[in-house]
């Protein structure tokens, strides 16, 4: 009996060690917490899986596969190995913790030329397909069907063709009502279902492949799609091009190799703030020494037009020499870390080596050194991709970082162009920060000194920007990486009632509604939109929008609803920052409880809120102070298009 036990036993360990058969049995993928659960299948000769949670069956992924050099990955798969991964992870740029704990259970499924790597987390799942294909090959299919299972209202944006800037306003509709408009749209994007399910669609670690977007199959399930390879193109003056000729494959690439990585976030509203997994899935730091790496806020001329005009200017406003002065004087007086000369700098945006005559570049640069303020410059894309070497020629010079813009692209050729620059620039130590870009994949983690995109509705967008659309910014476009809004107007308008340009740029909101987007919103390197002249006349604004951090220890989202409003709590060092926003026609009182402080201890709180004539006259606010502790439960009023900003220390 003894004997029989002993052989029953060894034969159980064997089992386990042993890869599951696929064909043996179905094959199940459980999250670290049991909840969320990965169901593998074939079925006619197609790969795919169904996700439940809880029981509920969410989602499933039908006809997953590849189909490269005229070889198929995918369709039916063999043997599943399993193992259960823990790991701690600290981000050189923490735009939400300085560590994260990720666990996961990672399944590695053989397929056709290749294997499936599935990873299943508490709140997410991701795959991704290794292939094991010889030489180069042309991908002509890569192919998903997401169907959900439950009722889900879309919010993506839809653009009109595959040159885009990936600033298009998110639209809200179920999936036949997006079928019926005919157009594709950009990922990330979010399906909100019934009790506040979200299941954020996304990718990451994406290289030497075009950007992965969405289409209605059906009336109830979206697939994958992509731009095509641009075969001949056309220049368009000194900053675009236009693809005259598509290639008859998505991508050229090698046969061998690691595709991106497409994820599922299921959460809730709250979850959607704090959720990690682009970190989590990231591709590991290529910069051997980031030391140099400074994130930090940057005051900018372009949206306020360069026009300071307070009662110490007396020069002639312009891009010239006196005025970006001007410009370093503030951000060092307030604890800006840099200066961005926008288009104008240049004497010709095709020659990114000379400054206008009234600039003084040299003189400049050397000026914002002995200030302690870095400069960054603005270059059309084209600009970089014809002189390359101006990345060693501004380390040279003692630029801090170049904005590049304009790409509007983001099939494979346009991908593999941001690598190079970002590779290019990190190897002179150089920030670099992305305009007219599609949304964070995966570069800014292999390259650090990447440390903004912008892919977003912006500020710059000034009477385009209303607040219903921004507030499901930091649900979406910030769920997946940094987002270069350009925040900060002090000339604020509510819908409806907005009317201006420049140089007297306005943004729609409240005051607060702009100062929250600072604790809220996410990014590298955070602009200050407006003039300093405008700052000056609201120095306890300027003064709080400065001391806001944009790198950060702990994130905790104390309230949300996708949207309508979110309340975000965030830690650096000993100090908290709140910022709340809602992008609704309504006030709005939430409240919330301060048991993130710590127990024990007394805090002091100085929070801006909207004043009684926000919802009219928007720039009105108050301020108020008070002590508060871990007990401490308050009611955060908001009126229509408002926000609330507190520091605790």
């Amino acid at each position: 009996m003894k004997r029989f036990r002993s052989m029953l036993m060894a034969v159980v360990a064997l089992m386990a060690a042993c890869p599951t058969a696929f064909a043996a049995k179905a094959v199940q993928v459980k999250s670290p917490n049991g909840q969320i659960v990965v169901d593998l299948s074939t079925q006619k000769g197609q790969l795919g899986w169904t996700v439940s949670r809880a029981g509920q069956v969410l989602y499933t992924m039908e006809n997953v596969g590849m189909k490269m050099g005229g070889q198929t990955v995918g369709v039916s798969a063999g043997s599943v190995k399993q193992r259960p991964v823990r790991e701690t992870i600290r981000p050189v740029v923490p735009l939400k913790f300085s560590s994260i704990e990720s666990a996961y259970t990672e399944a590695t499924v053989a397929v056709q030329n290749g294997t499936l790597q599935l990873r299943v987390m508490d709140n997410a799942v991701a795959y991704r397909f290794q292939t094991k294909v010889k030489g180069e090959v042309e991908v002509t299919e890569d192919r998903f069907v997401l169907r959900p299972k439950i009722r889900v209202m879309t919010h993506v944006q839809l653009p009109n063709s595959w040159r885009t800037s990936c600033e298009e306003s998110y639209t809200h509709q179920n999936i036949a009502e997006w079928k019926t408009g005919g157009k594709f749209g950009l990922t990330p994007a979010l399906l909100s279902g019934p009790d506040d399910l979200q299941m954020l669609i996304a990718e990451t670690d994406l290289r030497d492949y075009p950007h992965l977007c969405l289409r209605p199959v059906d009336d109830n399930a979206i697939e994958s799609t992509f731009p095509p390879a641009p075969a001949k193109y056309e220049w368009q003056g000194d900053r675009g091009f236009n693809v005259t000729e598509e290639a008859p494959y998505l991508a050229k690439t090698q046969g061998t190799r690691s595709f991106s990585w497409r994820y599922v976030v299921i959460t809730d509203s709250k979850g959607l703030l704090t959720q990690t997994i682009p970190t989590q899935l990231a591709p590991k730091n290529e910069i051997a020494d980031v030391s140099w790496i400074k994130p930090g806020k940057v005051i900018w001329e372009w949206w306020n037009g360069a026009t300071p005009f307070g009662p110490d200017v007396t020069f002639k406003a312009g891009c010239n020499y006196d005025t970006y002065c001007y410009f370093a004087d503030f951000a060092a007086k307030y604890g800006i870390e840099y200066i961005l000369l926008d288009e104008g700098w240049a004497k010709n945006t095709r020659d990114p080596f000379v400054g206008n005559d009234d600039l003084r570049l040299h003189d400049l640069i050397a000026y914002c050194k002995q200030k302690g303020v870095g400069v960054i410059l603005w270059l059309p894309w084209l600009t970089a991709e014809l002189h390359m070497d101006l990345f060693q020629k501004y380390a040279e010079w003692g630029v801090a970082g170049v904005k590049i813009d304009f790409m509007d692209h983001f099939d494979q050729w346009m991908v593999n162009f941001y690598e190079r620059i970002v590779k290019a620039a990190a190897d002179n130590h150089l920030l670099i920060d992305l305009h007219g870009a599609y949304t964070p994949a995966g570069l800014e983690y292999r390259y650090p000194n990447f440390i903004s995109y912008e892919g977003v509705k912006g500020l710059e967008q000034m009477g385009g920007c209303p607040p219903d659309n921004t507030i499901y910014i930091p649900f979406i476009r910030n769920a997946v990486g940094a987002a270069d809004f350009t925040p900060g107007g002090m000339f604020n308008a509510q819908p409806g009632i907005y009317a201006s340009r420049r140089p007297n740029s306005a943004a729609m909101g409240t005051r607060c509604f702009q100062m929250a987007l600072y604790v809220v919103l996410e990014s590298g390197v955070q602009m200050l939109a407006d003039n300093p002249t405008r700052y000056y006349q609201n120095e306890d604004c300027a003064r709080f929008i400065a001391s806001v951090p944009v790198v950060w220890d702990e994130t905790r989202c104390l309230d949300a609803q996708v949207g309508s409003y979110e309340v975000i709590a965030r830690r650096t060092g000993q100090k908290w920052f709140v910022g709340a926003i809602q992008g609704t026609n309504e006030e709005k009182t939430v409240r919330v409880k301060f048991d993130f402080l710590p127990a024990g201890r007394t805090f002091k709180m100085k929070a801006f809120r909207d004043g009684a004539n926000a919802d009219y006259q928007a720039m009105h606010y108050n301020v108020m102070e008070a002590e508060v502790t871990n007990a401490t439960e308050i009611n955060i009023p908001m009126s229509r298009n408002g926000g609330f900003a507190a520091v605790i220390e």
